[in-house]
């Protein structure tokens, strides 16, 4: 049985966590199987739209420490294992693609590190977040860093140093998600987001989310002429130009579904 399902409607990418019996605490073998999905994914120019969620109710659980006990004990192995799953938070954080994160019950530890790194964080009311790292002498490390992004270095600390636990009214209230919704409501709300997506222009979005993680770390003077070229290139392409004829004309755009 696989790790990870892979479902295609149309130019969305469903995947899923398929631990279920685990709460899809991730093992190394779901690290591989992810990558190896997004990297298909964004070299599938078919596919506009990634959703990630978990199977049988729950997110993740995060890391699976009987995975990690299982591994050699020595900080090489360790250190590398805990590597590639920093490396897949990276390739979703930054696949050119918008990515959805689907929350439903346990999302922990690295769960809230995927959330994190996507587009769009979507909770259902159900959804329970926990970083329980540092209260069972384990650092979260490879998703620090888009814990301080989404949260803040403030709000990051204080729930890292607390091993800190959200219901998903406050996760929405500080900013980990975007939305929150009843378990009822939860797909219609996604399909909604899919829809918003799909209305923009894949390069365009592609070249925005490369152009704003740029944005993270530099000055707005330092963009100027970088974001000048980019502007160019988008409005003198193909899109731009199908863009606004479209809108011009009052019809759709070609990408859009119709």
């Amino acid at each position: 049985m696989t790790d990870v399902l892979a479902r295609r409607e149309g130019p969305v990418l469903h995947l899923t966590l398929n631990r279920p019996e685990v709460r899809n605490a991730m093992s190394a073998q779901m690290v591989i199987e992810l990558r190896d999905a997004l990297a298909q994914a964004t070299g599938d120019g078919d596919v506009r739209v990634v959703v990630l969620r978990g199977a049988g109710g729950h997110f993740s659980a995060g890391a699976d420490l009987k995975d990690i006990a299982s591994r050699p004990r020595d900080p090489e192995t360790l250190a590398s294992a805990n590597a590639r799953f920093g490396e897949l938070c990276v390739t979703f954080a930054d696949a050119p693609l918008p990515t959805v994160a689907v929350l439903e019950g346990t999302v922990m530890g690295g769960g809230v590190g995927l959330a994190c790194a996507a587009d769009v964080a979507i909770a259902g009311d159900s959804a329970v977040f926990r970083l329980p790292e540092t209260s069972i002498g384990l650092v979260p490390a490879q998703i620090a860093a888009f814990l301080v992004e989404r949260l803040g270095y403030s709000e990051a600390k204080r729930l890292a140093v607390s091993g800190g636990k959200l219901d998903a009214k406050a996760a929405l209230a500080i900013g980990l998600v975007h939305e929150v919704h009843a378990a009822a409501e939860l797909d219609a709300a996604v399909a909604h987001v899919i829809s918003d997506c799909l209305q923009c222009a894949p390069g365009a979005v592609a070249a925005t989310k490369a152009l704003m993680n740029k944005a993270r770390f530099a000055s707005p003077s330092t963009l100027v002429q970088e974001a000048s070229l980019v502007f160019a290139r988008a409005a003198l392409g193909p899109e731009g130009v199908e863009g606004t004829s479209a809108f011009v004309q009052k019809r759709k755009r070609k990408w859009a579904p119709q």
